[in-house]
């Protein structure tokens, strides 16, 4: 009776998505690997590689066996394998790191929107599997010294209850500003360090791209990371608290065209929406009126930049559509041609 059942709206995006998404990373890791010398971060990177190249076989079985038109995404048309090395190792290991983390948020939201059980026991395998890849590049990054923890701070002695309103001021420049508390700190320092490797890919894809709007949008994205960065360290070094200390993650000196622009522009539009994402949620979860505003505004102006890439990509047609719902007007007023 289940097979009977009709994919909804939600799985129909969810698994558009997916696909999109892990078409996008073979080609990235597929390049990776091709450079990585390292022997403890090359087997990550491979597993990584392993799961998004799975991960299009299992969604394209499934697009068959529902009719489903299957994406374009992205193929070895998008990656120069005969490029120069691009990223360090270093850089590999960080940015498999950070996309685990996007992908599970991402499939933990599949997870909750999906109703028939095939769809769901793959999104739920994919969110253990992008787990366990997140476990194994934390735990190399760590024994190297890659990995950027999060500040300590005291351990709480007792519980306390908020006494005054003042604890979710923070807005009046002539006053004194609480210090942040644990929740806060960590989002900051993880806005930090999304910002960064934001910062890093946009150097890379300016560098590579032969095309003059897309380097100068992604040298607009570099300047807009460093400028949030810049708040964000500032905010915690007012209290004292220990900002990041960038291990070297770097990019090569390679002008080489290496991925399309049209894979750049949709990376770069990915890691926009799971940074504004994530502004979103420390704003809902800091309780520090400034870092509310901070938040907003720096969201704002991030979407202002996602909007002109978007523009980008449909001005040169690089824009693949999600599906979506049948325009009833126009099916009715075309029934009679």
């Amino acid at each position: 009776m289940n097979e009977k059942i009709h994919l909804t709206s939600s799985e129909i995006g969810a698994l558009w998505t997916g696909y999109m998404n892990d078409s996008m990373s073979k080609a990235i890791l597929g390049f990776m690997l091709r450079h990585i010398d390292d022997s403890d971060i090359k087997p990550v990177v491979q597993y990584a590689y392993d799961l998004s190249a799975g991960h299009l076989e299992t969604l394209e079985s499934i697009f068959e066996s529902k009719q489903y038109a299957v994406p374009n995404g992205f193929t070895e048309e998008d990656v120069n394998m005969n490029a120069p090395w691009l990223f360090t190792d270093a850089f590999c290991l960080t940015y498999v790191n950070h996309m685990a983390k996007v992908g599970m948020l991402a499939y933990g939201g599949f997870v909750s929107m999906s109703y028939k059980k095939a769809v769901r026991d793959y999104f739920i395998q994919a969110l253990n599997e992008t787990a366990e890849l997140y476990d194994q590049s934390i735990e190399i990054a760590l024994e190297k010294g890659l990995n950027q923890r999060h500040p300590y701070i005291e351990v709480p002695k007792e519980t306390d209850y908020v006494d005054s309103k003042k604890y979710l001021s923070g807005l009046n420049p002539f006053s004194n500003k609480r210090p942040l508390n644990a929740v806060e700190i960590s989002h900051l320092y993880m806005n930090v360090i999304t910002n960064a490797i934001g910062a890093k890919l946009c150097l890379a894809f300016a560098q590579t791209s032969p095309k003059k709007e897309v380097q100068d949008f992604m040298l607009r994205g570099t300047n807009i990371s460093h400028k949030h960065i810049k708040i964000f360290v500032d905010t915690m070094m007012k209290d004292h608290i220990q900002t990041p200390n960038s291990p070297d993650v770097g990019i090569s000196d390679s002008t080489t065209q290496t991925f399309s622009d049209k894979l750049m522009m949709f990376h770069m539009s990915l890691i926009m929406s799971a940074g504004i994402g994530n502004y979103a949620t420390a704003a809902a979860v800091s309780q520090r009126s400034d870092l509310n505003v901070n938040y907003e505004r720096l969201s704002l102006e991030a979407a202002r930049l996602a909007k002109s890439g978007a523009d980008i990509m449909i001005k040169n047609n690089w824009l693949e559509q999600p599906p979506g719902a049948v325009d009833r007007k126009k099916l009715a007023k075309d029934k009679g041609k």
